[in-house]
C-alpha cells in the first residue's frame, strides 16, 4: 500500500492517497452552438446540493458539524439521476435543480455504491422531470479520442463543458473508498470542484462519469467508465446493491525470475502470477494455495504482470471480476507442484476482517461499560488521529491494519474490537495505558465481534472483569460490582445514550 501526502477533498474530509475528489470543468466549449448545448445538456444535466454530517468513530454517540456541498448528476432512463456516491455520502438532506431555474426539489438516495463511487437519486415530485431527457450510454472511449465533460463547477448556475482527450485506461484506486480499485479513464480535462458526477460525452453518448483528478499532475482528470456503470446498474436490478466481488487472494509477479519459475515447475511457454496469500474464510480458501500459479482466467491468458488482454487493452486480471456480478463464477487455470489444474470459483465480497476502505452512511456500533468505550477497529476510527493518521496511530494498530490478513488465524473472528476512549471514573482509574488496544479476550472468552461484549459483561471472574489485549501480556482488571453500580451514573455524566447498549448499524437514508 502506498502512503503519500495527505489531501483534502471538496467535502472537507482528508485522504491519504494522492488522488483528490474533484470535478472536471472549464469554459464553454467553442464551436458548440447554443441550440445543440440546450438540447443535449440543459435537459439532462442537473446540480446536486447535499447537507452532510459524519459520526465521530472514537466516541460514536457524537456527531461532527454539518457540511454543505454541491456536485453534478444527470438523468437516465426511469426518471433516475446518476451521480457520484461522494456527492451524497453521509447525507442528511439533498436537493437538485436544473440550469437557469431557481427552484430546488428534494431528492432521495435510491442506491449507493461507495466501492465504485456511484449513486442513484430520485425526485418524488413528478414536475421535476418535465422537459427533461434521459441520457444513454456508449462504449469505452478509444485512446486519443475527444470527450466532453459537463457539470456545474464551483457551484455556478450555468453548465460548463470541457473538451479533453482520452490519454489512458487503467485500473486505479477510487479515492472515495480509499481502497477499491476499478477501471478508470484518464483525460486532460481541466479540474475544478463541482463537476463531480457529471456526464462525459462522446458522439452524443455518455462514456463516463467525472469523479476525481490527480493533484500531482497538470490537467489530469479521471472518469468512471461505462463498464463500471453497467455493473452498478445491473447489480441493483434486484432491489439491492451487492457491490464488486473478488477471489480473496494476493498475487506476486514472480515468474519474471526464470529461476523461480523453474523452481515452481512452470513450463517455459506459460506466463502467470503466483498466489502468495489466500484470505481466511474466502471462497478461495481451501481451493487455492500459496504457491499456486494462475495462468488463465476464463478464456483470457494472464501475463507475468497479472494482466489480461481484453477489449484490445492490457488490463489487470481483476477486470474480469469487475464485469461479473457477485454470485457468478470464473474458471481459473493454475499450476500446483508442476501439475496443470482448473477450478471454477464463485465471485464473492470476500471482505477481510479489517477492511481498508472508508465507511459511509453507516451509524457506527459501540458499547460503553464502566466508562470504557469499545468500538469496531476500522479505517474511520484510525482516521480520527487526523491528516497524518497512518504515521500517528500506535504502531500496534498500524501493523494490524496493514498486516491483518496474514495475522488473523481465527476463523470465527468477524472484526477487531478496540478500547477507543475512557470516560474517567473511580472504577476505571489507572487504566489509561490500555486505551487504543485491540481486545483478545474477556474473562477467558475470545471477543470475535463487538456484540460478544454484551454477554461478557454480564459475568465476572471472582468478582472481577479480566480483559486481555492482543500482543499484551498485562491484563486489565476491573471491579465488576463497582462497575455495574457506577454504570448509569457514568452514562448520565457524559451524556451517553443508554439505548446504545443494543445499538446496531443502520443505514441513514
Amino acid at each position: 500500500m502506498l502512503f503519500v501526502k495527505h489531501l483534502q477533498d471538496i467535502t472537507g474530509k482528508h485522504s491519504c492517497v494522492g488522488i483528490l475528489l474533484i470535478l472536471l470543468a472549464a469554459p464553454l466549449l467553442a464551436g458548440l452552438s447554443y441550440a445543440q448545448s440546450s438540447q443535449t445538456y440543459e435537459k439532462s444535466v442537473i446540480m446536486i446540493i447535499a447537507v452532510t454530517q459524519e459520526y465521530d468513530f472514537s466516541t460514536p454517540w457524537k456527531k461532527g458539524p454539518m457540511g454543505r456541498g454541491s456536485g453534478s448528476g444527470f438523468i437516465i432512463d426511469g426518471n433516475r439521476i446518476l451521480t457520484n456516491a461522494h456527492n451524497v455520502a453521509n447525507q442528511r438532506y439533498i436537493e437538485v435543480k436544473k440550469q437557469n431555474l431557481a427552484k430546488r426539489y428534494p431528492a432521495q438516495v435510491q442506491f449507493v455504491g461507495h466501492d465504485c463511487d456511484l449513486a442513484l437519486l430520485t425526485v418524488i415530485d413528478p414536475e421535476f422531470y418535465k422537459d427533461t431527457e434521459p441520457l444513454s450510454f456508449g462504449p469505452l472511449p478509444q485512446i486519443n479520442s475527444t470527450v466532453h465533460t459537463c457539470g456545474f463547477p464551483m457551484g455556478g448556475r450555468q453548465i460548463s463543458i470541457t473538451e479533453g482527450v482520452v490519454s489512458r485506461l487503467e485500473t486505479s484506486v477510487y479515492s472515495h473508498s480509499q481502497a477499491s480499485q476499478h477501471l478508470v479513464v484518464q483525460t486532460d480535462a481541466a479540474i475544478n470542484p463541482g463537476n463531480s458526477g457529471g456526464p462525459v460525452f462522446q458522439d452524443g453518448k455518455v462514456v463516463g462519469v467525472a469523479f476525481q483528478g490527480l493533484t500531482s499532475g497538470d490537467n489530469i482528470g479521471y472518469m468512471i467508465p461505462t463498464t463500471v456503470i453497467a455493473h452498478f446498474l445491473k447489480d441493483i436490478e434486484d432491489g439491492r446493491y451487492d457491490g464488486f466481488g473478488k477471489f480473496g487472494i494476493s498475487l506476486y509477479p514472480g515468474l519474471h525470475n526464470p529461476y523461480y519459475k523453474k523452481h515452481l515447475k512452470i513450463p517455459d511457454e506459460e506466463d502467470g502470477v503466483v498466489i502468495i496469500d489466500v484470505l481466511l474464510n474466502s471462497t478461495s480458501y481451501g481451493k487455492l494455495r500459496t504457491g499456486d500459479v494462475l495462468t488463465k482466467i476464463d478464456d483470457f491468458n494472464i501475463d507475468n504482470d497479472g494482466r489480461i488482454l481484453i477489449d484490445g487493452l492490457s488490463l489487470e486480471l481483476s477486470e474480469i471480476m469487475d464485469r461479473k456480478q457477485i454470485g457468478q463464477s470464473a474458471a481459473l487455470t493454475f499450476y500446483r507442484d508442476g501439475e496443470k489444474q482448473q477450478q471454477d470459483l464463485p465471485i464473492a465480497a470476500n471482505n477481510p476482517v479489517l477492511p481498508w476502505n472508508r465507511q459511509y452512511d453507516t451509524k457506527p456500533d459501540y458499547r460503553v461499560f464502566a466508562g470504557l468505550t469499545f468500538v469496531q477497529l476500522n479505517r474511520n476510527f484510525l482516521e480520527t488521529w487526523g491528516n497524518s493518521w497512518i504515521a500517528d496511530i500506535p504502531f500496534s494498530l498500524r501493523y494490524l491494519f496493514i498486516e491483518s490478513n496474514q495475522l488473523n488465524k481465527n476463523p470465527d473472528r468477524k472484526e477487531y474490537v478496540v478500547l477507543s476512549e475512557i470516560l474517567p471514573d473511580e472504577v476505571n482509574a489507572y487504566l489509561r495505558g490500555f486505551k487504543n488496544q485491540p481486545i483478545d479476550s474477556f474473562n477467558g472468552m475470545t471477543i470475535n465481534k463487538l456484540e460478544d461484549l454484551d454477554r461478557a459483561f454480564q459475568e465476572d471472574e471472582n468478582g472481577f472483569w479480566v480483559v486481555k489485549f492482543i500482543e499484551n501480556d498485562t491484563p486489565m482488571v476491573i471491579d465488576a460490582s463497582k462497575a455495574r453500580m457506577n454504570q448509569g451514573l457514568i452514562l448520565q455524566k457524559y451524556q451517553v445514550p443508554t439505548e446504545t447498549q443494543e445499538n446496531e448499524k443502520q443505514y441513514l437514508f
